[in-house]
């Protein structure tokens, strides 16, 4: 058996003169949880909705279970789990009548017990009859995953699975795709949350404009920053002063707060002191961090991941 369960190569696809995945190659391991990173707009969507046999390529090839998306699309579906990044649930059905549904539109006529099996495994067994409305965000999102998983996928696909969701909603919903993974499904999901990719995922792929950046363990990609700090503040400092500070190597603005990477620290720090000093501005909430995701991905881009 092949230890990888997807693989991708050159895959690309344009709207009009917009060119939304370009030339992307890739592959999945079987059992893996696979992390697509990337802000919004860089084509995670769209590669997963070509993947998924929603959208068609413009070019390129993949192939899922050793199948061709292209030929075998029908046999593919019925081996796949898909959480849409907005799922329309229907406002008329309960919980329960929404799982029975799902698997019959997948040949399965479950019964009650089945079905009820299905929401307890994402949590929701006192939701059983309950409608949407009357169901928090996060309760939504674990509905939403139970039909993805009604026709027992060998492989999710979640696409910003916890997107709007409060932190302890984003936490339960990690502990289940966690659990997914260790029933030996292998899990690709997207997010442009740098904790939820380097919790969750064992490989993350970080594409921006449609182009993959970097691929490798969070530990590794985070490893190639060895010798850098993130400094962030909270300041109306001008961001080209601070980019010609000693030591500094790259520096992005959200707001008020910018995060400086530096490779001496107590040097940068000391700067921008006298920088504050200079402009008679308050530092206020100074952290020095180690690199994460979001340095990388400032340090291959020269910017933050949200902006």
């Amino acid at each position: 058996m092949t230890p990888d369960i997807l693989t991708v190569q050159n895959l690309t696809k344009s709207y009009g003169n917009t060119r939304a995945v370009n030339d992307l190659s890739f592959s999945v391991r079987r059992g893996e949880i696979f992390g697509f990173l990337g802000p919004n707009g860089a084509g995670k969507t769209t590669t997963l909705s070509v993947i998924e046999g929603i959208r068609v390529a413009d070019s390129g090839t993949i192939h899922l279970f050793g199948l061709d998306i292209r030929k075998d699309t029908a046999q593919i579906k019925r081996r796949i789990g898909v959480q849409l990044q907005s799922t329309s649930l229907l406002a008329d059905l309960t919980a329960l009548e929404q799982v029975k549904l799902f698997a019959r539109l997948y040949g399965r006529a479950i019964n009650a017990q089945t079905a009820l099996s299905l929401l307890e495994q994402v949590g929701l067994t006192e939701k059983a009859n309950t409608l949407p409305a009357k169901m928090s965000g996060g309760q939504q999102q674990r509905l939403a995953l139970a039909l993805a998983l009604v026709n027992d996928p060998e492989i999710v696909f979640l696409d910003e699975p916890t997107a709007g969701l409060d932190p302890q909603a984003r936490r339960t919903l990690w502990e289940l795709i966690r659990k997914l993974r260790e029933e030996g499904r292998t899990i690709l999901l997207t997010t442009h949350y740098m904790e939820e990719a380097e919790a969750l995922s064992h490989r993350v792929a970080i594409i921006d404009h449609g182009q993959l950046l970097a691929l490798d363990t969070p530990g590794a990609l985070i490893a190639q920053l060895k010798g850098l700090s993130a400094l962030t503040i909270t300041a109306s400092l001008p961001v080209s002063e601070i980019a010609t500070l000693p030591g500094v190597q790259n520096v992005s603005q959200e707001g008020d707060v910018l995060r400086i990477q530096t490779n001496d620290a107590p040097v940068t720090t000391a700067a921008l002191l006298t920088l504050a000093q200079t402009h008679g501005v308050a530092l206020t909430d100074l952290h020095v961090q180690q690199p994460s995701l979001e340095d990388v991905f400032l340090n291959l881009t020269g910017r933050n991941i949200r902006n």
